[in-house]
């Protein structure tokens, strides 16, 4: 068993910062049963954070101590290694964008995975389903504002819609407005409205 973790450890550490260690990719050197339980010990004595059900980071050490990955780094690296769309939340967007000063206080991500959460040292990183269309030009900035209109809503759009027709580029307002036919009606009725107004 002692083989096993120290294998897997060396593994972990080959890996560039905030990349996954899934158990499943670790089945060529032990049993299922086998690599859990080695997984496990390892998180017991802090060489490996447990970020989800079967996914494992390995904590950044430097000279200031031990702190997990970073988030944008660690989701990144998920979405790559699941082949799931991730995209920081409407609210981020919004933010990003100046069309709020809200700040949001959770770490929030929309996925074209499944809902649920990841555990980063003691910050919880919420992995939220969301429809195709919000995850459209998924790391464009003209899905961004997708993004921070759809957290808008109906009653705001029109409004952030100019203020993003004066402060995008033309050519990404021209991919947002290209983007309508795969929004709501209401979102696409909003875009058509401030490309023509």
């Amino acid at each position: 068993m002692q083989r096993l973790t120290e294998q897997i450890l060396a593994h972990a550490e080959g890996l560039p910062e905030g990349t996954p260690v899934a158990a499943k990719s670790l089945l060529h050197l032990g049993n299922r049963a086998a690599v859990d339980q080695a997984l496990s010990r390892l998180t017991e004595r802090g060489q490996l954070i447990r970020a989800g059900r079967g996914v494992y980071l390995r904590p950044i050490t430097s000279r200031f101590g031990t702190r997990a990955p970073a988030v944008q780094q660690a989701v990144e690296a998920l979405a790559n290694q699941r082949g799931e769309v991730i995209v920081p939340s409407g609210a981020a967007a919004a933010n990003t964008l100046g069309l709020t000063t809200q700040v949001p206080v959770r770490s929030v991500y929309l996925t074209s995975g499944r809902s649920r959460t990841m555990n980063l040292g003691k910050q919880v990183v919420e992995l939220r389903h969301a429809p195709r269309w919000q995850l459209a030009l998924a790391h464009k900035p003209a899905g961004e504002a997708v993004r921070a209109l759809a957290w808008l809503g109906p009653e705001k759009a029109e409004a952030a819609l100019k203020t993003l027709k004066r402060k995008l580029p033309p050519s990404t307002f021209s991919e947002l407005v290209a983007a309508a036919p795969q929004l709501p009606t209401w979102l696409a009725r909003s875009v058509g409205k401030a490309a023509h107004g």
